[in-house]
């Protein structure tokens, strides 16, 4: 482990719980997980953290994941979009929330900036499809995997020396293109 990221970890772990808990809401909006990985605190790697996010969220009932989810919002697609495909967004977000609940969550990671509107866009028209039950494990391992993407950024990214802050806005894509603090993987 590199010593920044090592640095990264002492300061996430040395942080006063309250602040800790906070910054964690932020990364998966669920009191129960982001108290069980503030208490559980010393981490002796950034992976056993990411480790133990993954773990947390696997143990989200169905209540949690509800709550967690409600408390994601759709992002808009990249200002420099056409407006038929700001249009067409809007509309499948519409859709998608009528039909679910809650925003579209979606990892995008794996693709390049200029894939991702399309790669939403199809997402949301292929997981229309689901029933709501088959949706919410979708949805439940999309939002594990932003959770897991906010907690690394919230641990190896924080400004020098200071304690772990929430990323701000909230929103449910992991990219930047969009206008949003987060990166790879997002709620759309």
């Amino acid at each position: 482990m590199s010593s920044d990221r090592r640095a990264a970890l002492t300061r996430f772990n040395n942080a006063p719980a309250d602040t800790v808990e906070h910054a964690l809401l932020a990364c998966c909006a669920n009191r129960r997980w982001a108290r069980r990985l503030t208490d559980h605190r010393p981490y002796p790697t950034v992976d056993a953290l990411l480790a133990a996010a993954d773990e947390a969220s696997y143990d989200l009932s169905l209540g949690d994941l509800a709550g967690a989810l409600a408390d994601e919002t759709s992002a808009d697609p990249h200002p420099g979009a056409p407006p038929a495909a700001r249009t067409a967004l809007r509309a499948a977000h519409a859709a998608y929330e009528s039909s679910f609940g809650h925003a579209f969550v979606i990892s995008l990671d794996r693709y390049r900036p200029e894939e991702r509107l399309n790669q939403v866009l199809a997402g949301i028209r292929e997981r229309l499809a689901h029933d709501p039950d088959e949706e919410r494990a979708v949805a439940a391992d999309e939002l594990r995997r932003l959770a897991r993407h906010r907690v690394s950024r919230l641990v190896v990214d924080p400004p020098p020396g200071r304690h772990p802050e929430p990323p701000a806005p909230r929103v449910s894509q992991e990219s930047n293109d969009y206008g949003r603090p987060d990166s790879p993987s997002v709620a759309v």
